[in-house]
């Protein structure tokens, strides 16, 4: 499912948070979403949840206004995992992942036995299962993130949004949900603050400052040691790790910016490719990547 953007601006109390972002994931995509804390992530992704009605501009799936949609089709078409979700505390792991399949159940006859076996597999694929009757109290920050992730896998959506998705995982989990997401064929856009991580499992990267758009395209063209230092503010070198696999390594904090040399606005398209040489962490060694899972299922069929 493609996702697009247009014009899409958001302000708060005469604030301007998110200003004339204009972007296009296509189908099957895995898009990671950069930038520093307060540019404008998190507010992008639920502008294109559906959770928040842009100030201004558009937001369609395969063309299709996100905002004509009900509630429960959005529902079925995508799923939105926060960075910290409340959650009812009298409720099992399974429990929770189970309301993934709320859009499809029947109200009168409950969930079906499709519904439960769907359930079966998303808790299996964040290996929840033999947490599934504990409850959510007792679970740690990292658990819960796992739970809500399997909830959105279980509404077996087209299209999958993510804010922060590794924060609370260890390196395992970490490695394993981007493995995973990486894998699918379904759309996801997700926000990230290792760099290294979404220049390995990510196609493209999406570089947010100040609530603009001011980079897109490959991770290799947007981890620039000078979009580094404007964006970021961070002093930093990239190139292969030791298995070949994209890496930033950083010095320190970088020099202030000289005044007026703000970055602008990505305009018509990715940036051009970066000028710097490439700097070698480490000598890429033979390696092979470690094989990702593939989501649950395949989505719903979409409706007519």
């Amino acid at each position: 499912m493609r996702i697009t953007a247009e014009g899409l601006a958001w302000s708060v109390a005469g604030k301007s948070v998110l200003a004339g972002v204009d972007l296009d994931v296509a189908p099957g995509e895995t898009v990671g979403l950069i930038g520093p804390n307060g540019s404008g992530k998190s507010t992008l992704l639920r502008c294109l949840a559906g959770l928040r009605t842009p100030t201004s501009g558009s937001v369609a799936y395969d063309k299709e206004p996100i905002r004509l949609w009900s509630a429960r089709r959005t529902a079925r078409h995508v799923a939105f995992v926060e960075q910290a979700a409340d959650t009812d505390s009298d409720l099992r792991v399974e429990d929770v992942v189970t309301l993934g399949r709320t859009p499809f159940g029947d109200r009168w006859r409950g969930f079906s036995a499709r519904d439960r076996a769907v359930v079966a597999a998303a808790l299996a694929r964040l290996g929840l299962t033999e947490l599934r009757e504990r409850p959510w109290k007792a679970l740690s920050g990292g658990e819960r993130q796992r739970a809500h992730i399997a909830r959105a896998l279980a509404q077996q959506p087209y299209a999958i949004l993510l804010d922060e998705p590794t924060n609370h995982l260890d390196v395992k989990h970490q490695l394993e949900l981007l493995g995973l997401l990486a894998a699918t064929d379904q759309t996801v856009l997700v926000a990230l603050h290792d760099l290294s991580l979404a220049a390995r499992y990510c196609d493209r990267l999406l570089l947010l400052h100040g609530g603009r758009l001011v980079a897109e395209g490959p991770p290799r063209d947007v981890l620039t040691p000078r979009l580094l230092a404007e964006v970021f503010e961070v002093d930093a070198v990239t190139g292969p790790d030791p298995l070949g696999h994209l890496a930033v390594a950083y010095r320190g904090v970088a020099a202030p910016p000289v005044p007026g040399d703000a970055v602008a606005p990505a305009a018509g398209g990715p940036p051009a490719p970066a000028t710097e040489d490439p700097v070698v962490l480490a000598s890429p060694t033979s390696a092979t990547d470690h094989p990702t899972p593939e989501l649950v299922d395949s989505p719903t069929p979409k409706e007519t």
